[in-house]
């Protein structure tokens, strides 16, 4: 059983990794916010729809549940929007930083769609990365609009990594991504068709646009997409939400590599960063001694 937590825990942070190259992706394609996202469902969808078929993996499910999982899949989709309009608007570093009070919003969310009382250190833990985030706002405010967007972006993910945790219970992996991927692209391609967005422009990409969607479509969505998913059966919802943190870390570190983005923000920016890691190992320590308090409790 240990062993198996461990490779399960491993998986996690492999995905976080990858998760944590994508927002290089983002900067790095010039396609505007709403090609971006539509191009990368489309891709995944594709590329998802021949992996499933070839592994053979059901896609079998109810109505009902169906119903959910389109209704998860716009908030997948609110979510993409809202992070990758974070970075066009602002960079790499603010944008990580806003998204990381998914923790916060995951200490309140998964107590309440899961039964369980709400642990008062998290939020407390929550409250203080939202006090980073005010520390950085208040010295980074020209990026203000990027880190509104990257925290509605932490909100609609924890909202969609609960939810999931739900419906892993009894829908596979692989129809939850499909559905949910596909309801994203349905809904967006419908408000584009409306608001007129689809001209012969939209559909002109150049060289790193189609590099960098390939690359964010198969490497940094499909696999990682499917593999969260299934984590959800095995790790719960906020240690997903806790872990994926740490994608703050790993973006800033790129972004500081590839586009020199500690020349953009103030050095007191660093500052916010470091009590929000802070916060973030400090429940996990905290997290794992409630764990073995609970289990000594129930033998």
């Amino acid at each position: 059983m240990y062993k198996g937590i461990n490779k399960h825990y491993l998986l996690l942070h492999l995905i976080v990794f990858i998760w944590g190259f994508s927002p290089v992706l983002g900067r790095y394609i010039t396609a505007d916010t709403w090609q971006l996202v539509w191009f990368r469902i489309l891709i995944t969808v594709f590329a998802m729809f021949i992996y499933l078929k070839i592994a053979k993996q059901s896609l079998a499910v109810n109505k009902k549940d169906l119903l959910k999982l389109w209704g998860i899949g716009l908030i997948i989709l609110v979510h993409w929007l809202g992070f990758y309009g974070a970075i066009k608007v602002s960079n790499i570093s603010v944008t990580m930083v806003a998204f990381s009070t998914g923790t916060l919003f995951s200490s309140i969310i998964e107590p309440i769609l899961y039964k369980r009382k709400i642990r008062m250190y998290e939020i407390v833990i929550g409250l203080i990365i939202i006090g980073a985030i005010g520390l950085i706002f208040s010295i980074e405010t020209k990026f203000w609009l990027g880190i509104v967007l990257g925290i509605f972006a932490a909100l609609t993910s924890s909202l969609f990594g609960v939810l999931n945790g739900l419906m892993v219970k009894r829908v596979s992996s692989g129809a939850i991504s499909f559905y949910e991927l596909s309801a994203a692209l349905i809904g967006l391609t419908i408000f584009l068709a409306f608001n007129g967005s689809f001209q012969p422009a939209f559909f002109q990409l150049d060289q790193p646009s189609i590099i960098g969607l390939l690359l964010l479509s198969l490497v940094c969505t499909v696999f990682p997409f499917l593999a969260a998913v299934n984590l959800a059966k095995h790790i719960s919802p906020y240690t997903i939400v806790l872990t994926v943190n740490l994608e703050t870390v790993y973006g800033i570190i790129w972004a500081i590599l590839f586009f020199k983005e500690n020349k953009e923000v103030k050095p007191t920016f660093y500052l916010g960063v470091l009590i929000i890691l802070l916060a973030v190992f400090l429940n996990s320590y905290l997290k794992n001694i409630t764990e073995k308090n609970l289990l000594k409790a129930n033998t």
